[in-house]
């Protein structure tokens, strides 16, 4: 009888909670319904509340994300707040797909030892310490986000690797080692969508709002010219201050380093398999880059690269195998960006900009740094409260476009920014997927960010300030 009270007690705590948290978001939706002025139409007052509602239960997460995502539009269409076609256009956008073909591309790449050869190589070159085997690791994550889109994708990868590296060593939960490997994770995860346009959702949601509301956009080359030394400068810093805030045990790494040759030298020559990825990775980085001469969106050669290998004779997995993905993630993303759609076809997008339209915070904008330093600290106060990073780049970067526009900035600069900082989620382990799944393993808890968060919240933010007033004046690309 004991153990089955013992299960039960948490069982109860759990849908307490969940009930409290969707109250709670419920509390808030009808917040705008009952409170926004008569004179506001009844399409931007429930888009609002709608809007309002979903940010609660995406922060709160009483439901799962996907959940969540369609609820949305739900609610949508039966307080018919717009008209069906957009409420479904979302998932007409192009960065679904690319979401959609990450996916694919990861769990194509997961079907070979390819992951597991490069991981084996590095560590058996550096995995003699554990400031060597943590930074390999760290420098890993980086090299994934010229291949594989989307960090939670890269994250999920390389996790069962992190984990087989603190067994080896005999690192405990409690140890300092085992939240400097998976903190450090979960920050190179999210760093390491910076300066590639298609390795994070929040770049290609940027440049998709871009298009829509100032009928402009960023090339491949564009956004790895103007945000590479700030992913060079956090690939030093950060480390660095995730070192500091857990320095790691004395373990003996030597059967470490002796487990990752011998699994290194048991694979062997690259296999059939592994040439034909290769190939097709190499060929659709190479389309990536050379977009402004081609002119196709990045989610072309990423579904090209899907195809060729699902193809028979041409690829290397089967078909069935390869279609394995997520499909939370992509009614997240998909929802999400009906939302956007949503608020600028009711209207609402002008009344919350009127709101945000007052006028010390247009006298702010006026001044083009004081506009930018706003703009970092803004959003990464916005991503505290909104979580979800496309929620946050949805919802936030049309006020940034709008107030821009009134005060005369560049409002590409201005998204750019914008768009870049909400990427970085350090303190919460809501703000961002590689924060989850690092938390996911059960071996780190909330507690375990805090420190390490803030001191990386503060440098993150003064390195994007030092680079957009220095960097980018000097290419032109501001004021």
């Amino acid at each position: 009888m004991k153990p089955e009270r013992h299960v039960d007690k948490p069982k109860k705590f759990l849908i307490s909670k969940r009930s409290i948290t969707f109250s709670i978001s419920v509390f808030f939706f009808f917040i705008p319904l009952l409170l926004l002025p008569e004179g506001v139409s009844w399409e931007a007052k429930s888009t609002i509340a709608i809007m309002v509602f979903a940010i609660f239960l995406f922060a709160l997460e009483p439901i799962p994300l996907g959940m969540t995502s369609v609820l949305s539009m739900v609610l949508l269409l039966l307080l018919q707040s717009v008209p069906v076609d957009v409420v479904l256009s979302g998932f007409a956008n192009p960065a679904v797909f690319l979401i959609i073909a990450g996916m694919m591309i990861a769990e194509g790449v997961r079907q070979t030892p390819l992951i597991n050869r490069v991981t084996y190589a590095l560590l058996s070159k550096v995995g003699h310490s554990a400031k060597g085997t943590f930074h390999g690791l760290f420098l890993l994550m980086q090299m994934q986000a010229f291949f594989i889109p989307a960090t939670a994708v890269r994250v999920t990868l390389i996790m069962p690797i992190v984990l087989s590296v603190l067994s080896a060593v005999g690192a405990k939960k409690e140890s300092n080692f085992s939240k400097l490997m998976l903190v450090g994770t979960a920050y190179a995860g999210n760093i390491s969508g910076t300066a590639v346009l298609t390795a994070a959702v929040g770049n290609i949601l940027t440049i998709e709002i871009l298009q829509l509301y100032v009928g402009r956009t960023l090339s491949y080359f564009d956004w790895l010219l103007y945000s590479f030394p700030i992913w060079l400068l956090l690939m030093g810093t950060i480390p660095f201050i995730v070192w500091k805030c857990f320095p790691p045990e004395d373990y003996s790494f030597a059967p470490l380093k002796k487990q990752m040759k011998k699994e290194k030298e048991n694979l062997g020559a690259l296999t059939k398999a592994e040439r034909k990825c290769i190939g097709i990775l190499c060929l659709t980085v190479v389309l990536w880059m050379t977009q402004p001469l081609h002119g196709y969106h990045p989610t072309v050669p990423a579904l090209l690269a899907v195809v060729l290998m699902g193809m028979p004779k041409v690829g290397f997995i089967d078909w069935k195998n390869l279609v394995k993905v997520n499909f939370d993630m992509v009614l997240l993303i998909g929802a999400t960006l009906s939302l956007g759609f949503a608020l600028i076809e009711s209207g609402a997008i002008d009344l919350l900009e009127e709101v945000l339209s007052a006028e010390w915070l247009l006298a702010a904008f006026s001044e083009p740094w004081l506009a930018l330093l706003l703009v970092v600290v803004l959003s990464q106060i916005y991503h505290l409260g909104v979580t979800n990073v496309s929620t946050a780049v949805v919802t936030l970067l049309p006020v940034f476009i709008g107030l821009s526009t009134q005060v005369g900035l560049d409002p590409v600069v201005i998204s750019v920014a914008a768009g870049l900082t909400t990427l970085y989620g350090y303190i919460l382990v809501v703000e961002t997927m590689p924060n989850v799944v690092a938390h996911g393993t059960g071996l780190i808890e909330q507690k375990d960010f805090y420190i390490p968060g803030i001191w990386a919240t503060i440098a993150t933010t003064i390195i994007t300030l030092l680079v957009v007033y220095t960097w980018w004046n000097w290419l032109g690309f501001w004021p």
